[in-house]
């Protein structure tokens, strides 16, 4: 399946941009994807808003025609009907973490790295580590979109030396990580980025260490759910569709996000504004608790926040703050 119109950058005083996720537009073959995408980047070339960089997104133009209009161009310029997209149910995302057989009778191995940052600091020396696993082992690496590595084409005999060359060097194994420290991206911001309002990489650990004890005394320490931070509305840390978004406001406060889920496809909703950096845990604390005692079996933190709303949050967590 294709899909066309997703971008999550958006400028808070401009109302007209808005995050958005991909819409599904058609099927394709393999041999038919270069082709249906050129068409596409075609019908954006020549009817993308070219005036206003704000709304020059492909999403822009599919929000003012609509997606079937935007599907009968793509066809005018691809010159033949598109094939109806395949029905596919999403029901849940693997991450890739840990060990795994490759079906080949080698392994991989998905070694989560902390907000993707490749450092030797202090007793942390993942560079270090890296260095020897390549110079010693070799592995084919492939990066994630969670900002993790996956080592590939590993043998039997590799996975004992895998596991000691990152241990020796201060690196935490995948295996333990907390689900939510596993599961939470942040994007540079400050000092390095010069759109950051707020700090991101060098908060998001410190609040998750924070967090992760209100989950271990809430029995929740298990649950699988995303947790991305932002140091500005761009969205590089893809906030817009977890089941928490941090985003950057002004100079140390957060636009708290509540309501997306771990397989990317619902947008979340503005559950409070301009949150004090030193009040978000609270704020996500008392979340949580209403979380615990409220869910339905099985409900992920993302779905709970999106079937009870942002009215019946505020009026249930905002008061055990303090």
């Amino acid at each position: 399946n294709v899909l066309v119109g997703g971008g999550f950058g958006t400028t808070p005083s401009a109302k007209k941009t808005f995050p958005a996720i991909g819409q599904t537009l058609c099927f394709v073959t393999p041999e038919e994807a270069v082709e249906t995408a050129v068409a596409i980047v075609k019908v954006q070339r020549d009817f993308g808003n070219r005036s206003d960089r704000k709304v020059a997104r492909m999403k822009y133009l599919i929000h003012d025609w609509g997606l079937q209009r935007f599907r009968e161009k793509v066809e005018e310029y691809y010159g033949k009907p598109l094939d109806p997209p395949r029905s596919v149910e999403t029901t849940g995302h693997d991450d890739g973490m840990g060990w795994r057989p490759q079906g080949d009778g080698k392994w991989f191995y998905g070694l989560n790295v902390e907000n993707g940052r490749i450092k030797d600091e202090g007793e942390f020396r993942l560079k270090s580590a890296l260095r020897e696993i390549c110079r010693e082992l070799a592995p084919p690496m492939r990066l994630t979109a969670h900002q993790s590595i996956i080592f590939c084409d590993l043998e039997e005999n590799d996975r004992e030396r895998l596991a000691e060359i990152l241990k020796r060097h201060g690196t935490p194994l995948t295996e333990e990580t907390s689900s939510m420290r596993r599961w939470s991206i942040a994007c540079p911001a400050l000092p390095t980025c010069g759109l950051a309002i707020t700090e991101s990489e060098r908060a998001l650990p410190g609040l998750v260490s924070a967090l992760e004890l209100v989950l271990e005394r809430l029995g929740l320490q298990d649950e699988v759910f995303t947790t991305r931070m932002t140091g500005c509305p761009n969205g590089c840390a893809r906030p817009y569709n977890s089941d928490i978004g941090l985003v950057g406001k002004t100079a140390g406060k957060y636009t708290l996000f509540l309501g997306g889920r771990t397989q990317g496809d619902r947008l979340n909703f503005i559950y409070r504004d301009l949150v004090p950096e030193d009040e978000v845990v609270p704020a996500l604390a008392s979340v949580f608790e209403y979380f615990a005692q409220n869910r339905q079996p099985a409900e992920s933190l993302g779905d709970f926040c999106h079937r009870v709303g942002k009215d019946a949050l505020l009026a249930n967590c905002t008061a055990d703050e303090a």
